[in-house]
Protein backbone atom coordinates (compact mmCIF):
# COMPACT_ATOMS: atom_id res chain seq x y z
CA UNK A 1 0.00 0.00 0.00
CA UNK A 2 1.10 3.44 -1.02
CA UNK A 3 1.45 6.54 1.16
CA UNK A 4 -1.46 7.97 2.44
CA UNK A 5 -2.74 11.49 3.56
CA UNK A 6 -6.39 12.10 4.89
CA UNK A 7 -8.17 15.36 4.20
CA UNK A 8 -11.08 16.92 6.72
CA UNK A 9 -11.50 19.77 8.41
CA UNK A 10 -9.52 20.02 12.07
CA UNK A 11 -13.12 21.15 13.35
CA UNK A 12 -16.37 19.12 12.77
CA UNK A 13 -19.99 19.64 14.64
CA UNK A 14 -22.46 17.42 14.58
CA UNK A 15 -25.62 16.51 16.15
CA UNK A 16 -29.04 18.69 16.76
CA UNK A 17 -28.46 22.04 17.93
CA UNK A 18 -24.84 21.91 17.40
CA UNK A 19 -24.76 25.23 15.38
CA UNK A 20 -24.61 26.97 18.97
CA UNK A 21 -21.92 25.19 19.88
CA UNK A 22 -20.17 26.26 16.31
CA UNK A 23 -20.42 29.76 16.77
CA UNK A 24 -18.91 29.98 20.29
CA UNK A 25 -16.28 28.12 18.99
CA UNK A 26 -16.07 30.99 15.78
CA UNK A 27 -16.17 34.06 17.99
CA UNK A 28 -13.06 32.24 19.80
CA UNK A 29 -11.16 32.39 16.24
CA UNK A 30 -10.71 36.33 16.37
CA UNK A 31 -12.32 37.17 12.48
CA UNK A 32 -13.25 40.72 12.49
CA UNK A 33 -16.08 40.49 9.29
CA UNK A 34 -17.38 37.50 7.74
CA UNK A 35 -18.35 36.94 4.09
CA UNK A 36 -21.51 34.84 4.18
CA UNK A 37 -22.02 33.29 1.02
CA UNK A 38 -25.43 31.58 0.87
CA UNK A 39 -28.50 30.78 -2.02
CA UNK A 40 -31.45 33.24 -2.77
CA UNK A 41 -34.01 30.26 -0.83
CA UNK A 42 -32.39 30.33 2.36
CA UNK A 43 -31.54 33.94 2.04
CA UNK A 44 -35.58 34.57 1.46
CA UNK A 45 -36.66 32.08 4.17
CA UNK A 46 -35.28 33.80 6.69
CA UNK A 47 -33.00 30.76 7.69
CA UNK A 48 -29.72 33.07 6.87
CA UNK A 49 -30.38 36.16 8.62
CA UNK A 50 -30.94 34.07 11.67
CA UNK A 51 -27.49 32.73 11.30
CA UNK A 52 -26.17 36.57 10.77
CA UNK A 53 -27.67 37.77 13.81
CA UNK A 54 -26.64 35.26 16.14
CA UNK A 55 -23.09 35.25 14.65
CA UNK A 56 -22.84 39.19 15.17
CA UNK A 57 -24.50 38.75 18.80
CA UNK A 58 -21.32 36.88 19.27
CA UNK A 59 -19.48 39.63 17.84
CA UNK A 60 -18.70 38.86 14.31
CA UNK A 61 -19.89 41.39 11.45
CA UNK A 62 -21.00 39.78 8.51
CA UNK A 63 -21.76 40.99 4.73
CA UNK A 64 -24.74 38.57 2.93
CA UNK A 65 -23.77 37.27 -0.63
CA UNK A 66 -26.69 35.78 -1.96
CA UNK A 67 -26.21 35.33 -5.25
CA UNK A 68 -25.15 31.69 -5.35
CA UNK A 69 -27.11 29.71 -8.47
CA UNK A 70 -27.76 25.73 -7.96
CA UNK A 71 -25.10 25.18 -9.52
CA UNK A 72 -22.47 28.26 -8.69
CA UNK A 73 -20.38 29.29 -11.93
CA UNK A 74 -17.28 31.34 -12.49
CA UNK A 75 -19.47 34.36 -12.45
CA UNK A 76 -21.00 33.68 -9.22
CA UNK A 77 -17.19 33.35 -7.60
CA UNK A 78 -16.16 36.62 -9.16
CA UNK A 79 -19.11 38.67 -7.92
CA UNK A 80 -18.88 37.28 -4.14
CA UNK A 81 -15.09 37.79 -4.60
CA UNK A 82 -15.76 41.40 -4.98
CA UNK A 83 -17.97 42.28 -2.55
CA UNK A 84 -15.55 40.39 -0.38
CA UNK A 85 -12.26 42.31 -0.94
CA UNK A 86 -14.91 45.46 -0.87
CA UNK A 87 -16.08 44.86 2.61
CA UNK A 88 -12.63 43.86 3.71
CA UNK A 89 -13.68 40.09 4.65
CA UNK A 90 -11.09 38.34 6.79
CA UNK A 91 -12.99 35.15 6.83
CA UNK A 92 -15.91 33.24 4.65
CA UNK A 93 -18.72 31.19 6.08
CA UNK A 94 -21.21 29.45 3.69
CA UNK A 95 -24.72 28.28 4.45
CA UNK A 96 -26.38 26.03 2.45
CA UNK A 97 -25.89 22.51 0.47
CA UNK A 98 -23.19 21.86 -1.91
CA UNK A 99 -23.99 25.05 -4.37
CA UNK A 100 -22.84 27.86 -1.71
CA UNK A 101 -20.14 25.65 -0.26
CA UNK A 102 -18.33 25.15 -3.77
CA UNK A 103 -19.12 28.73 -4.36
CA UNK A 104 -17.46 29.91 -0.74
CA UNK A 105 -14.56 27.79 -1.39
CA UNK A 106 -13.92 29.41 -4.79
CA UNK A 107 -13.87 32.56 -3.25
CA UNK A 108 -12.06 32.05 -0.86
CA UNK A 109 -9.44 29.97 -2.99
CA UNK A 110 -9.03 33.38 -5.09
CA UNK A 111 -8.91 35.84 -2.21
CA UNK A 112 -5.44 34.60 -1.36
CA UNK A 113 -4.36 32.93 -4.33
CA UNK A 114 -5.39 35.68 -7.12
CA UNK A 115 -6.17 35.02 -11.20
CA UNK A 116 -9.79 34.08 -12.12
CA UNK A 117 -10.92 30.30 -10.61
CA UNK A 118 -10.84 28.38 -13.81
CA UNK A 119 -7.22 28.86 -12.91
CA UNK A 120 -7.17 25.77 -10.76
CA UNK A 121 -9.19 23.27 -12.97
CA UNK A 122 -7.61 19.87 -11.61
CA UNK A 123 -5.69 18.77 -8.68
CA UNK A 124 -3.78 20.97 -6.24
CA UNK A 125 -3.36 23.85 -8.30
CA UNK A 126 -3.36 26.53 -5.50
CA UNK A 127 0.45 27.52 -3.90
CA UNK A 128 -1.65 29.07 -0.84
CA UNK A 129 -4.46 27.94 1.98
CA UNK A 130 -7.74 30.06 0.75
CA UNK A 131 -8.98 32.33 3.44
CA UNK A 132 -10.64 30.87 6.31
CA UNK A 133 -13.59 29.04 5.67
CA UNK A 134 -16.36 27.49 7.73
CA UNK A 135 -19.47 25.77 6.02
CA UNK A 136 -23.19 25.15 7.87
CA UNK A 137 -24.69 22.60 6.22
CA UNK A 138 -28.38 22.89 5.22
CA UNK A 139 -28.70 19.47 3.78
CA UNK A 140 -27.38 15.28 3.73
CA UNK A 141 -25.82 14.45 0.82
CA UNK A 142 -22.79 16.64 -1.17
CA UNK A 143 -20.70 16.59 1.90
CA UNK A 144 -19.03 19.94 0.32
CA UNK A 145 -18.42 21.32 3.67
CA UNK A 146 -15.93 18.68 4.40
CA UNK A 147 -14.06 17.80 1.50
CA UNK A 148 -11.30 19.42 -1.05
CA UNK A 149 -13.72 18.93 -3.98
CA UNK A 150 -14.97 22.47 -5.65
CA UNK A 151 -17.68 21.99 -8.63
CA UNK A 152 -18.02 25.33 -10.78
CA UNK A 153 -19.64 25.80 -13.84
CA UNK A 154 -17.48 27.79 -16.48
CA UNK A 155 -20.72 29.30 -18.25
CA UNK A 156 -18.38 29.69 -21.18
CA UNK A 157 -17.86 25.73 -22.27
CA UNK A 158 -20.66 24.54 -20.53
CA UNK A 159 -18.41 22.31 -18.60
CA UNK A 160 -18.29 21.93 -14.52
CA UNK A 161 -14.95 22.12 -13.49
CA UNK A 162 -13.71 19.81 -11.15
CA UNK A 163 -11.02 21.51 -8.83
CA UNK A 164 -9.51 19.39 -6.30
CA UNK A 165 -7.09 21.11 -4.30
CA UNK A 166 -5.99 20.65 -0.37
CA UNK A 167 -6.20 23.92 0.34
CA UNK A 168 -10.23 24.39 -0.54
CA UNK A 169 -10.62 22.17 3.08
CA UNK A 170 -12.66 24.14 5.05
CA UNK A 171 -11.39 24.50 8.40
CA UNK A 172 -14.60 23.71 10.92
CA UNK A 173 -18.20 22.06 9.48
CA UNK A 174 -21.21 22.28 11.13
CA UNK A 175 -24.15 19.50 10.48
CA UNK A 176 -26.96 20.58 12.65
CA UNK A 177 -30.20 18.27 11.52
CA UNK A 178 -32.03 20.97 13.00
CA UNK A 179 -31.77 23.27 10.05
CA UNK A 180 -32.11 20.40 7.44
CA UNK A 181 -35.95 19.38 8.43
CA UNK A 182 -36.76 22.37 6.41
CA UNK A 183 -35.46 20.18 3.07
CA UNK A 184 -38.30 19.69 0.52
CA UNK A 185 -39.12 15.58 -0.15
CA UNK A 186 -37.60 16.30 -3.28
CA UNK A 187 -34.00 18.05 -2.24
CA UNK A 188 -33.81 15.66 0.64
CA UNK A 189 -34.16 12.79 -2.14
CA UNK A 190 -31.56 14.05 -4.24
CA UNK A 191 -28.71 14.69 -1.93
CA UNK A 192 -29.59 11.66 -0.80
CA UNK A 193 -28.87 9.87 -3.42
CA UNK A 194 -25.82 12.09 -4.03
CA UNK A 195 -24.21 11.03 -0.97
CA UNK A 196 -25.48 6.97 -1.89
CA UNK A 197 -23.33 7.80 -5.28
CA UNK A 198 -20.15 9.11 -2.80
CA UNK A 199 -19.67 6.30 -0.61
CA UNK A 200 -20.68 3.41 -3.31
CA UNK A 201 -17.28 5.31 -5.59
CA UNK A 202 -15.57 5.95 -3.20
CA UNK A 203 -15.80 2.00 -2.05
CA UNK A 204 -15.14 0.78 -5.54
CA UNK A 205 -12.81 3.39 -6.16
CA UNK A 206 -8.68 2.24 -7.25
CA UNK A 207 -7.42 4.99 -4.35
CA UNK A 208 -9.88 3.25 -1.56
CA UNK A 209 -8.21 2.35 2.00
CA UNK A 210 -9.32 0.52 4.77
CA UNK A 211 -9.93 4.22 6.57
CA UNK A 212 -11.99 5.27 3.41
CA UNK A 213 -13.96 1.79 3.27
CA UNK A 214 -14.50 1.84 6.83
CA UNK A 215 -16.29 4.96 6.35
CA UNK A 216 -18.34 3.96 2.95
CA UNK A 217 -19.61 0.90 4.29
CA UNK A 218 -21.01 2.89 7.07
CA UNK A 219 -22.41 5.32 5.58
CA UNK A 220 -24.47 3.12 2.63
CA UNK A 221 -25.82 1.11 5.97
CA UNK A 222 -27.32 4.43 7.32
CA UNK A 223 -28.32 5.80 4.01
CA UNK A 224 -30.55 2.28 2.93
CA UNK A 225 -31.68 2.39 6.45
CA UNK A 226 -32.66 6.01 7.11
CA UNK A 227 -33.25 7.87 3.71
CA UNK A 228 -36.79 6.70 2.77
CA UNK A 229 -37.89 8.25 6.61
CA UNK A 230 -35.87 11.34 5.94
CA UNK A 231 -37.88 11.71 2.50
CA UNK A 232 -40.97 10.76 3.73
CA UNK A 233 -40.90 12.56 7.55
CA UNK A 234 -38.87 15.82 7.47
CA UNK A 235 -39.49 16.38 10.63
CA UNK A 236 -37.80 13.25 11.92
CA UNK A 237 -34.90 14.53 13.46
CA UNK A 238 -33.76 10.70 14.08
CA UNK A 239 -33.76 10.16 10.68
CA UNK A 240 -32.29 13.82 9.58
CA UNK A 241 -29.44 13.22 12.21
CA UNK A 242 -28.36 9.41 11.02
CA UNK A 243 -28.35 11.18 7.02
CA UNK A 244 -26.39 14.01 8.33
CA UNK A 245 -23.41 11.20 9.66
CA UNK A 246 -24.47 9.24 7.01
CA UNK A 247 -23.42 12.28 4.01
CA UNK A 248 -20.59 12.90 6.18
CA UNK A 249 -18.95 9.39 6.18
CA UNK A 250 -19.72 9.50 2.41
CA UNK A 251 -17.84 12.65 2.03
CA UNK A 252 -14.88 11.67 4.33
CA UNK A 253 -14.60 8.29 1.90
CA UNK A 254 -14.99 10.55 -1.77
CA UNK A 255 -12.41 13.00 -0.15
CA UNK A 256 -9.50 10.69 0.46
CA UNK A 257 -10.59 7.97 -2.04
CA UNK A 258 -12.07 10.56 -4.27
CA UNK A 259 -14.90 8.88 -7.12
CA UNK A 260 -15.59 7.76 -10.52
CA UNK A 261 -17.82 7.67 -13.66
CA UNK A 262 -20.60 8.47 -12.51
CA UNK A 263 -19.54 11.81 -11.25
CA UNK A 264 -17.19 12.59 -14.23
CA UNK A 265 -20.80 11.93 -16.59
CA UNK A 266 -23.20 13.65 -14.37
CA UNK A 267 -20.57 16.94 -13.90
CA UNK A 268 -21.05 16.78 -17.86
CA UNK A 269 -24.98 16.93 -17.90
CA UNK A 270 -25.08 19.67 -15.55
CA UNK A 271 -22.97 21.83 -17.24
CA UNK A 272 -24.81 21.27 -20.26
CA UNK A 273 -28.32 21.41 -18.99
CA UNK A 274 -28.40 23.23 -15.80
CA UNK A 275 -29.70 20.02 -13.71
CA UNK A 276 -29.86 19.10 -10.20
CA UNK A 277 -26.42 17.29 -10.24
CA UNK A 278 -27.90 14.44 -7.06
CA UNK A 279 -30.44 13.88 -9.73
CA UNK A 280 -27.93 13.53 -12.48
CA UNK A 281 -26.17 10.98 -9.66
CA UNK A 282 -29.46 8.84 -8.67
CA UNK A 283 -30.24 8.03 -12.79
CA UNK A 284 -26.61 7.22 -13.24
CA UNK A 285 -25.72 5.13 -10.44
CA UNK A 286 -27.26 1.46 -11.41
CA UNK A 287 -26.08 1.78 -15.26
CA UNK A 288 -22.14 2.81 -14.59
CA UNK A 289 -22.03 0.42 -11.36
CA UNK A 290 -23.41 -2.35 -13.66
CA UNK A 291 -20.47 -1.63 -15.88
CA UNK A 292 -17.76 -1.42 -12.84
CA UNK A 293 -19.47 -4.64 -11.21
CA UNK A 294 -17.63 -6.49 -13.87
CA UNK A 295 -14.07 -6.13 -12.74
CA UNK A 296 -15.01 -5.74 -8.67
CA UNK A 297 -18.40 -7.66 -8.15
CA UNK A 298 -17.04 -8.93 -4.81
CA UNK A 299 -16.91 -5.15 -4.08
CA UNK A 300 -20.86 -4.69 -4.74
CA UNK A 301 -21.68 -7.90 -3.04
CA UNK A 302 -20.45 -5.94 0.14
CA UNK A 303 -22.50 -3.02 -0.67
CA UNK A 304 -25.47 -5.37 -1.39
CA UNK A 305 -25.05 -6.47 2.42
CA UNK A 306 -24.65 -3.10 3.77
CA UNK A 307 -27.86 -2.08 2.19
CA UNK A 308 -29.28 -5.30 4.00
CA UNK A 309 -29.30 -7.87 1.38
CA UNK A 310 -29.28 -10.99 2.51
CA UNK A 311 -26.39 -12.63 0.29
CA UNK A 312 -26.37 -16.54 1.10
CA UNK A 313 -25.48 -19.04 -1.02
CA UNK A 314 -24.95 -16.18 -4.18
CA UNK A 315 -22.03 -15.74 -6.07
CA UNK A 316 -20.16 -12.19 -6.02
CA UNK A 317 -21.60 -11.71 -9.19
CA UNK A 318 -25.19 -12.56 -8.24
CA UNK A 319 -25.04 -10.49 -5.27
CA UNK A 320 -23.58 -7.41 -6.74
CA UNK A 321 -26.71 -7.91 -9.40
CA UNK A 322 -28.96 -7.59 -5.96
CA UNK A 323 -26.89 -4.35 -4.78
CA UNK A 324 -27.54 -3.10 -8.39
CA UNK A 325 -31.31 -3.77 -7.79
CA UNK A 326 -31.71 -2.11 -4.27
CA UNK A 327 -30.30 1.17 -5.55
CA UNK A 328 -32.63 1.02 -8.63
CA UNK A 329 -35.69 0.64 -6.39
CA UNK A 330 -34.25 3.11 -3.41
CA UNK A 331 -34.54 5.36 -6.40
CA UNK A 332 -37.70 4.71 -7.54
CA UNK A 333 -39.31 4.53 -3.61
CA UNK A 334 -37.70 8.23 -3.47
CA UNK A 335 -39.46 9.91 -6.78
CA UNK A 336 -36.07 9.97 -8.59
CA UNK A 337 -36.58 9.84 -12.59
CA UNK A 338 -35.97 6.72 -14.35
CA UNK A 339 -33.84 8.13 -17.25
CA UNK A 340 -31.98 11.24 -18.57
CA UNK A 341 -34.81 11.71 -21.32
CA UNK A 342 -36.93 13.12 -18.42
CA UNK A 343 -34.79 15.35 -17.45
CA UNK A 344 -34.55 17.29 -20.74
CA UNK A 345 -31.01 15.91 -21.88
CA UNK A 346 -30.61 15.17 -25.45
CA UNK A 347 -29.26 11.77 -27.15
CA UNK A 348 -27.56 14.05 -29.74
CA UNK A 349 -25.27 15.85 -27.47
CA UNK A 350 -24.50 12.37 -26.05
CA UNK A 351 -20.87 12.38 -27.79
CA UNK A 352 -19.61 15.73 -26.78
CA UNK A 353 -21.21 14.81 -23.12
CA UNK A 354 -18.87 11.74 -23.14
CA UNK A 355 -15.92 13.50 -24.64
CA UNK A 356 -16.19 16.18 -21.41
CA UNK A 357 -17.05 13.11 -19.19
CA UNK A 358 -13.08 11.49 -19.97
CA UNK A 359 -11.86 15.08 -19.41
CA UNK A 360 -13.12 14.96 -15.49
CA UNK A 361 -10.70 14.18 -12.68
CA UNK A 362 -13.15 12.03 -11.25
CA UNK A 363 -12.69 9.43 -13.66
CA UNK A 364 -9.33 8.66 -12.80
CA UNK A 365 -10.12 6.55 -10.18
CA UNK A 366 -12.91 4.42 -11.30
CA UNK A 367 -12.14 0.76 -11.35
CA UNK A 368 -12.14 0.13 -14.61
CA UNK A 369 -10.81 2.75 -17.63
CA UNK A 370 -13.49 3.04 -20.36
CA UNK A 371 -13.32 3.88 -24.19
CA UNK A 372 -15.38 6.74 -25.29
CA UNK A 373 -17.71 4.17 -27.13
CA UNK A 374 -18.56 2.63 -23.64
CA UNK A 375 -18.80 6.19 -21.90
CA UNK A 376 -21.62 6.86 -24.81
CA UNK A 377 -23.14 3.61 -24.23
CA UNK A 378 -23.30 3.81 -20.39
CA UNK A 379 -25.14 7.45 -21.01
CA UNK A 380 -27.61 5.38 -23.63
CA UNK A 381 -28.33 2.72 -21.26
CA UNK A 382 -29.43 5.90 -19.17
CA UNK A 383 -31.83 6.93 -21.13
Amino acid sequence: MSNYRFYMPSLNHMGPNCLEEAIKDLAGMGFKKALIVAGKVLTKNGLVDGVVEKLGAAGLNCVVFAGTQPNPTCGNVEEGLALLQKEECDCVISIGGGSPHDCAKGIALVATNGGSIKDYEGLDKSAKPQLPLVCINTTAGTASEITRFTIITDESRHVKMAIVDKNTTPIMSVNDPALMTGMPKSLTAATGMDALTHAVEAYVSIAATPVTDACAIKGIELIAKWLRAAVYNGDNMEARDNMAYAQLLAGMAFNNASLGYVHAMAHQLGGFYDLPHGVCNAVLLPHVSQFNARVCPEKFAEIARAMGVNTTNLSPREAADRALAEIRALSADLGIPAGLADLGAKEEDIPALADNALKDACGLTNPIQATRDEIIGIYKAAF
